[in-house]
């Protein structure tokens, strides 16, 4: 990755730190979004990324960034990894909760390919790792919206890859199954408060969901993304990779 520029977005916490900071020790020269300043101080203090603040449920703020990115980068490899999950019974997902999953996890993502294709075309490189989810490829109860926005983030990886076949740019998606992360945590604390029992017990609720019977680690991911963008990765192409310890396995 020396002389490449990778944007990660998302990138100041979880799977988005966990690769911002393997691209950065293979020598890519970084940038990272995050909602807040605050929330890339320290992966930039870490990497000497490039921070960018930017609210992806915000379809206004996204397409400002998108357009104004290449004024100052050019591109090698973008890894679409901010997302957001919220789940409710089908009957009381509101069109709001709907609406702001859709734009944060399929329109934000869409909308930087849309701007940065074209130059990674022009310069004979690009690597698109999409961050989807393994319920981008199966269904889960209780949350309508983030399967619904992961299978067409999955859709929009095929699409794209389909369109660009000729190109020397890749577009992959990445479909991990539980992750350690803050987004589990608050999971496993939800599943505690309902269910009355131990963070533990609730844990290993989500961790029983592998055959492996554990979550995935963030550099689990980090390591799948990276492997995705070597040269010698070009002829995969197309494709959602699941990373769930044999969840699925179809």
């Amino acid at each position: 990755m020396h002389g490449k520029t990778v944007l990660v977005t998302g990138g100041g916490r979880g799977i988005g730190r966990a690769i911002a900071e393997r691209f950065h020790r293979e020598g890519a020269t970084l940038l990272v979004t995050g909602r807040t300043a605050d929330s890339t101080a320290e992966v930039v203090s870490a990497t000497g990324a490039t921070p960018f603040t930017v609210d992806f449920a915000d379809r206004a703020d996204v397409e400002q960034f998108a357009r104004k990115l290449l004024d100052h980068h050019a591109v090698d490899v973008v890894i679409n990894n901010a997302g957001i999950a919220e789940s409710a019974p089908v009957h009381k997902t509101d069109d709001a909760m709907f609406d702001r999953i859709m734009q944060v996890n399929v329109h934000a993502p869409f909308a930087l390919i849309r701007a940065l294709l074209p130059s990674m075309i022009g310069r004979g490189f690009g690597r698109i790792v999409n961050v989807a989810s393994n319920a981008g490829r199966s269904g889960y109860a209780y949350t309508s919206a983030y399967c619904a926005s992961k299978h067409a983030l999955v859709g929009l990886t095929r699409a794209v890859a389909a369109e660009v076949a000729k190109t020397k740019v890749t577009v992959n998606a990445v479909c991990p199954g539980w992750v350690r992360t803050d987004m589990s945590r608050e999971a496993i604390s939800r599943i505690a408060d309902k269910t009355k029992r131990s963070a533990d017990e609730a844990e290993s609720e989500l961790a029983n969901m592998s055959p492996q019977r554990r979550l995935i680690e963030p550099s689990e991911v980090a390591h799948l993304c990276f492997s995705l963008c070597a040269e010698e990765a070009r002829g995969i192409h197309g494709q959602a990779i699941v990373l769930d310890g044999g969840q699925l396995m179809t």
